[in-house]
């Protein structure tokens, strides 16, 4: 699996529509994705302003992948 390189561009908040996760909770565990052409970005949405991690959507596929098998 491709590895996140450190320091990669935050995506532009206009370029993306952000959805928060069907499986966030309302104790503030949220999670948000949005999905480019090239890049799918995660982030916190506690945090809308702070930091995301953008990953190519290949990487994207097999992490959401592994997390639904309930492998770490």
């Amino acid at each position: 699996m491709v590895q996140p390189r450190a320091g990669q561009e935050r995506p532009a908040k206009t370029k993306y529509a952000w959805k928060k996760s069907s499986y966030s909770n309302h104790e503030g565990e949220c999670v948000e994705v949005a999905a480019g052409d090239a890049l799918v970005a995660f982030r916190d949405s506690k945090e809308s302003q702070g930091p995301a991690i953008s990953v190519d959507r290949e990487t994207a596929r097999v992490f959401l992948a592994s997390l639904v098998q309930g492998r770490p």
